[in-house]
């Protein structure tokens, strides 16, 4: 590590993250930018952050030799982990202090040195950065302390800025970001009004000071929820403010995202319905068509009414086992302990089980030396049916999707690529959740129930990996899997 940081990079990387806020890009990208910025500043070999939610956290971006961890889930009962959130804003210490399983998959990468810092808003933690070093014995100087807790702030402030951040969608910071407060008299004039409610109302207080508020009042102990004029939702509370005659104080959240679920969980039944009965009424006619016309069909005619049914019940099947495990929660989508298998006959096993319209667009090249994986190979055919099916959906007729495989010291990979319309960086990691879709309402172009990728990542992080979407090079998107080496 050099004794001092690179300041001139510093200053030249930091002009173009400010002129990529200042063009309008935001979220995911901006991230990235910075943390490459923060790896060259830092004489770092590569640089991560951690968003945190409420009972874990998870890599959302990384740079040089942690590009690997993307995607990676992060265990906040972990003693490292844990005096990183409570002890000194910013921390350094051996990667073997972490877990074991944590240490390997670092450590093996030629990692043995973490410098950290978290990333708060009010005190509320949202996050933390990590640059890792090569050199056990290293030390950081007091310089790389305080630039590290510097960029650490410069992503604090970007959250703040709530464009493209958080990833996910819940949490502590989204709401210690989201809680607007207002303090009225007896005629329900503003007193006082926070900067949140600034950014809830897009009302300044110059502009709501000494006017009315601009919503209803609940009474003292109720909630109300108010639609704004612009179609958001808000939750509003209000309470008699202790030793102040004649004020009441309103509190109020942006709830938009809750209501959002709820249509998604209805729209879920709708399309869900819509899917069961599509096989299922297929099924139904073509059985009645063979039992009640059998002598007036031809052998060809019977063999594709069979072609059909198989196709169908397969379909059905498979719709069917996607809603048993989304309703347990995965909880049995892994069904033996992880051992060590042959992924690449593995993967080839499962595109030979594909619907043949996917096969026929489907390129492979996978290498016949890759090292075993460890893991559950039953569950893999459904994580490698779910991506590609996935990718064809997405895509364009006549466009290839892809299927490679790799491996690096400690882990092995395969990845399903595709030239599709994309995913947009605020989507890489709400794609995961159980009934999200891209698109929303009864004109969606792509149908699906939103359960795929929620249990793609159930049945990988259960066998110690880990799932990442990003946008390709050039369009489209590359969806990585990551499994211990076995």
């Amino acid at each position: 590590m050099p004794e001092r940081p690179d300041y001139p990079s510093l200053i030249a990387g930091h002009t173009v993250v400010l002129d990529m806020i200042n063009n309008g890009e935001s979220g995911l990208p901006v991230l990235h930018h910075l943390l490459r910025l923060a790896q060259r500043a830092l004489g770092a070999a590569g640089t991560s952050f951690a968003e945190y939610g409420p009972t874990s956290g998870r890599i959302i971006a990384a740079a040089g030799a942690a590009e690997w961890s993307i995607g990676r889930p992060v265990d906040l009962a972990n003693p490292a982990t844990a005096r990183l959130l409570t002890g000194p804003r910013t921390v350094e210490f051996p990667v073997s202090a972490l877990a074991a399983e944590q240490t390997d998959q670092i450590t093996g990468r030629g990692l043995h040195r973490m410098l950290t810092a978290r990333a708060e808003i009010g005190g509320v933690l949202i996050g933390s950065l990590h640059a890792y070093y090569p050199d056990a014995d290293g030390e950081a100087s007091p310089d790389h302390h305080t630039l590290i807790a510097y960029l650490s702030s410069c992503i604090a402030h970007m959250y703040g800025d709530q464009t493209g951040l958080p990833v996910h969608g819940d949490g502590p910071v989204v709401a210690a970001l989201a809680d607007g407060l207002a303090i009225i008299d007896d005629e329900s004039c503003v007193r006082l009004w926070n900067p949140a409610a600034e950014r809830l109302t897009g009302s300044p207080a110059a502009q709501r000071l000494h006017r009315p508020i601009p919503f209803p009042v609940p009474p003292p102990g109720q909630v109300v929820d108010h639609q704004l004029s612009d179609g958001r939702w808000l939750r509003l509370t209000s309470g008699d403010l202790p030793g102040v005659v004649a004020s009441r104080v309103v509190t109020f959240r942006d709830i938009t995202d809750q209501h959002r679920r709820d249509h998604d969980v209805d729209l879920f039944i709708s399309v869900t319905s819509h899917e069961l009965r599509t096989p299922v009424t297929v099924i139904k006619g073509y059985a009645e068509t063979l039992s009640e016309h059998w002598d007036q069909l031809t052998d060809a005619d019977r063999r594709d009414a069979a072609r059909v049914l198989g196709q169908r019940a397969t379909e059905l099947a498979r719709l069917v086992d996607r809603l048993l495990s989304a309703a347990n929660d995965a909880g049995s989508a892994v069904g033996s302990p992880p051992a060590p298998f042959d992924l690449v006959e593995t993967l080839r096993t499962a595109a030979e089980h594909l619907p043949a319209e996917l096969r026929r667009r489907l390129t492979i090249d996978l290498p016949e030396d890759l090292p075993k994986a460890c893991g559950d190979r039953g569950s893999l055919a459904t994580v490698v049916t779910e991506l590609a099916t996935n990718a064809d959906k997405y895509s364009p007729p006549g466009t290839a999707v892809e299927l490679t495989a790799d491996a690096d010291e400690r882990t092995v990979v395969f990845r399903i690529s595709d030239r599709g319309i994309g995913v947009r960086p605020e989507h890489v990691e709400r794609a995961f959740d159980r009934f999200w879709q891209g698109e929303q309402g009864d004109q969606r172009r792509y149908p699906g129930a939103g359960l795929g990728l929620y249990l793609v990542r159930q049945i990988v992080e259960r066998q110690h990996g880990w799932v990442s979407l990003r946008p390709r090079d050039g369009g489209g998107t590359v969806a990585e899997v990551r499994l211990p080496r076995g």
